[in-house]
């Protein structure tokens, strides 16, 4: 199993790395600045919405991929069976989904521009949900390679598409959202439609017709997942909608938090690229009774290796890096580097629960995930309520931050309490010993007569280095799962 983990990390990474985040930071950064410059707050508005259709969009799923996944991972032979029934159930659940959204717009109060975009972005939530579908019967069934060819289709589209309309020279108007947000309709369809030929391929022919019995079981089974993605979704990306619905210039401040989010949003793919191949095998191991300690570990301490080098670099030089991606100045700047700031820090925490959070679901602890989720929730909402009217963007990461560190030490201790692991307390010094390391190096880089880019990378080699010399990853360890046949 560890190889099988490790292997298709490795080519999930590569795919991801080289297309994800030049999409964020390169292409959808680019938008961001140029939007802003021509009309201040517009991105801002368009990412509080987008925000808002992701909120809802637990309600186009209703927990069936996580479940999909799991049931697939434990019982491959049901697929066929069930892929009929959930197809159809999946139309119905788009449909609802559009009309509460619809409704769900009108009393937040927006206008009738606000409302075009939410109906697109609504439409492609909807595109997104199908492929999801999708990629869980690819990962259920273990087909890596296949899956991570669809996650990376739709934003290499996108690449394409985008680059053409910022660079081609095709038209001499100044960037507008509408554009990103068709060209996203474009990619997505594409992508749900090789997604599926993946799937028919393994299911063969099949009968569309909607199944009341199969359907009311069906999310009988999968609510408790559902609940558990709405509430995390909530406290994840209620930020923006709050920023733009409590303040004035909510838009602008909106669209400050969205410069230091696409980073973290570019960064945190690695941990749900790790939720992804971890579900099934986690599922597998637990239902075959074999231990998970060294598949828990293993996982555990490469994801902090790498988020805490990049999380802690990023944030020794946060206000170098917003100024090279956005060209700030002054007071915006100082609200971007301190939102940026935060979020990094954020982002150790968050990639971590990952980690935890995926073992839980994978043991059908549910039930405690949830109890978790929804006082993350709700410490959220109060500390965003009395943060955000003071503090802007710079509030919003602040409760972000202390939301992300309470919930990964619950599901810390939930993990340990309910599952058959034992707490090496060896493995959390070496942990405890790696970050400080990489904090010297990152007040050592800062002494150096270089320029802060050359800093930057000094950090991310040394940490390297130091991830391998410290045992944090290890070298014979991935020789010996490469040689291991399981």
């Amino acid at each position: 199993m560890k190889k099988k983990f490790f292997t298709n990390l490795v080519l999930v990474l590569i795919l991801n790395v080289l297309v994800k985040p030049f999409y964020i930071l390169g292409i959808d950064a680019e938008i961001l600045k140029q939007v802003e410059t021509h009309s201040p707050g517009e991105y801002g508005e368009y990412f509080s919405i987008l925000g808002f259709t992701f909120i809802l969009n637990i309600f186009l799923d209703l927990g069936i991929t996580n479940y999909n996944t799991r049931n697939i991972a434990r019982n491959s032979q049901s697929m066929r069976e069930q892929f009929s029934g959930i197809i159809t159930l999946r139309g119905v659940l788009s449909i609802g989904y559009m009309i509460l959204i619809l409704i769900s717009g009108y009393f937040l109060g927006y206008n009738e521009y606000q409302f075009k975009l939410l109906c697109f972005l609504a439409f492609n939530q909807i595109l997104v949900a199908f492929i999801l579908y999708f990629r869980s019967n690819l990962s259920g069934l273990l087909l890596f390679k296949q899956d991570s060819v669809i996650s990376i289709l739709d934003r290499f589209l996108l690449i394409i598409i985008c680059a053409v309309l910022l660079w081609g020279g095709v038209t001499n108007q100044p960037f507008q959202i509408e554009w990103l947000i068709w060209a996203q309709t474009f990619a997505y369809g594409i992508t749900g439609l090789i997604a599926a030929y993946f799937v028919l391929r393994k299911t063969g022919r099949i009968k569309i017709k909607f199944h009341w019995i199969f359907s009311r079981e069906l999310l009988r089974k999968s609510l408790p997942y559902a609940l558990l993605i709405l509430l995390m979704t909530i406290y994840y990306r209620s930020d923006s909608v709050m920023l733009e619905r409590m303040l004035p210039n909510g838009a602008e401040e909106a669209a400050i938090y969205a410069r230091g989010y696409r980073f973290f949003e570019a960064l945190n793919m690695v941990g749900y690229l790790f939720a992804g191949l971890l579900l099934p095998i986690f599922s597998k191991l637990l239902k075959q009774k074999e231990s998970v300690h060294d598949m828990l570990y293993f996982s555990f301490k490469l994801i902090l290796s790498y988020s805490i080098i990049l999380g802690l670099g990023a944030f020794f030089y946060r206000e170098e890096i917003m100024i090279w991606r956005f060209e700030m100045t002054n007071l915006e700047l100082d609200k971007a580097t301190q939102t940026f700031g935060l979020l990094m820090l954020c982002f150790i925490s968050f990639t971590s629960t990952y980690i935890f959070g995926t073992l839980l679901t994978a043991n059908g602890n549910l039930k405690s995930l949830n109890i978790m989720a929804a006082c993350g929730v709700i410490l959220n909402l109060v500390l965003n309520y009395i943060l955000i009217p003071t503090q802007g963007a710079v509030g919003a990461a602040t409760a972000s931050l202390i939301t992300q560190v309470l919930t990964l030490l619950v599901q810390f201790i939930i993990t340990f309490v309910i599952i058959d692991v034992k707490i090496n307390y060896r493995e959390f010094l070496r942990i405890g010993i790696f970050s400080a390391s990489i904090i010297a190096v990152g007040y050592f880089s800062e002494q150096l007569n270089i320029h802060w880019s050359a800093q930057f990378t000094l950090v991310l080699l040394l940490g390297g280095i130091i991830s391998i010399l410290s045992g944090m990853i290890s070298i014979k360890g991935i020789l010996n799962i490469l040689k291991d046949d399981k």
